[in-house]
């Protein structure tokens, strides 16, 4: 009895599901995503061959622009539940007799560039909602010697979280002076240990100069 063959078909695939949940994913993506905000100034980082990466948490970052002005931003730690920037400016009014509202404490907390704002001006730039208005109260934190803010900031960062490390983003341009007064209150304030954050710069191999 001859055996009966059944017909072959060449599989198929359906990619239907696949493109409804990739775009699914994209939208959700898109809709939930915030773009990151420009720094108050614009640095041009110094070349180094230094692959070091950056902490990814427990940072407080200086930034220093070219006109000597001098920005400050911190992350939540490695869990948003700490919340520890609300506490470390929280702890800054104290200091400076100011109370802030909870939706100050979240526009703080949620604000994604550095600051350089006067701490008694601290309220008015959090009362604004647009980012072109807010870009007028960013005139540097004060590190004059009769109101050394920026020494404050520093107090009051390492008392939220002990194990907060310094990240300084110095322009290329910027003068010595200030660099040496950043570093200056930063040694007063007994943090000694600092990275410095650098462009990357690629190096050349000379194979001749190794194997002499």
């Amino acid at each position: 009895m001859p055996k009966i063959k059944l017909p072959t078909k060449s599989p198929s695939i359906d990619m239907t599901p696949m493109v409804d949940t990739f775009c699914v994913i994209l939208t959700f993506l898109m809709l939930t995503t915030t773009m990151r905000q420009p720094e108050p100034a614009t640095v041009d980082t110094p070349y180094s061959i230094s692959e070091k990466p950056t902490p990814d948490f427990n940072t407080m970052t200086f930034l220093l622009s070219n006109d000597g002005k001098v920005f400050i931003n911190f992350d939540n730690g490695p869990d948003t539940l700490l919340k520890f920037r609300p506490k470390i400016l929280d702890e800054m009014g104290k200091r400076y007799s100011i109370e802030f509202t909870d939706k100050e404490r979240r526009d703080f907390e949620k604000y994604p560039s550095s600051i350089g704002v006067p701490i008694l001006k601290m309220k008015d730039f959090l009362d604004i909602s647009d980012n072109k208005a807010r870009k007028a109260f960013q005139t540097g934190v004060p590190i004059d010697s009769t109101d050394n803010q920026l020494a404050m900031w520093i107090l009051c960062a390492r008392q939220v979280n002990p194990n907060i490390q310094a990240c300084i983003k110095g322009d290329t341009k910027t003068e010595f002076p200030v660099v040496k007064k950043v570093l200056d209150i930063l040694q007063d304030k007994n943090v000694n240990r600092f990275n410095l954050i650098t462009s990357l710069e690629a190096t050349k191999i000379n194979l001749e100069e190794i194997q002499k």
